[in-house]
């Protein structure tokens, strides 16, 4: 049983960094106003969404494996508090602060209409230190996280989130930024 939930934790995880670079890509994108594909924004805004949501799936699949996996020895504190786990308590800990800026995000995600679009966007900008942190932890923490697969998957991963920050600064963003402003005729 160990193994089977040893197993499951490594591969949720693994697919929730996949999920979570696509979602912070395709958040990017979304923001810059321009089309994808020739897709129009809303249609991106939703695959991010439910790319959001789907990744969030895969990450609490690997919280719950690994809280129950005798080899992991996971406490609901190291869950939560940062850098106070027994086993590899930095990079645990780097987990940890993921996750707690990810509850962040999705709570003021779900009370969006409530708190209002300013205080959504200030919360939301967490997602950009909670990726890094993320495969920083599934590389210091995973069985795996040095193996070549997942250092070339981890290499794609910033690749991907690089490339879409570029475009997103690049002058035809900003160009557009400024006619949605009104700045240019």
């Amino acid at each position: 049983m160990d193994e089977m939930l040893w197993a499951v934790g490594r591969g949720s995880g693994v697919a929730s960094l996949v999920l979570f670079t696509l979602a912070v890509v395709l958040g990017v994108v979304t923001r810059s106003g321009r089309p994808l594909a020739r897709l129009p924004r809303f249609s991106v805004t939703l695959v991010h969404r439910n790319v959001s949501l789907l990744a969030v799936v895969f990450l609490a699949l690997h919280v719950v494996t690994l809280l129950f996996d005798s080899y992991a020895k996971l406490t609901l504190v190291d869950v939560v508090v940062p850098f106070v786990g027994a086993w590899n308590p930095f990079w645990l800990g780097l987990g940890t602060v993921a996750l707690d800026l990810l509850i962040a995000v999705v709570v003021t995600a779900l009370l969006r209409r409530r708190l209002g679009q300013r205080v959504f966007r200030v919360v939301h900008w967490a997602a950009y230190a909670l990726w890094p942190i993320a495969l920083a932890h599934g590389i210091g923490a995973g069985t795996d996280g040095t193996s070549v697969w997942m250092l070339v998957l981890s290499a794609a991963s910033i690749a991907l989130v690089g490339g879409a920050v570029l475009w997103r600064l690049s002058a035809g963003f900003i160009e557009n930024a400024r006619i949605r402003r009104g700045e240019l005729s």
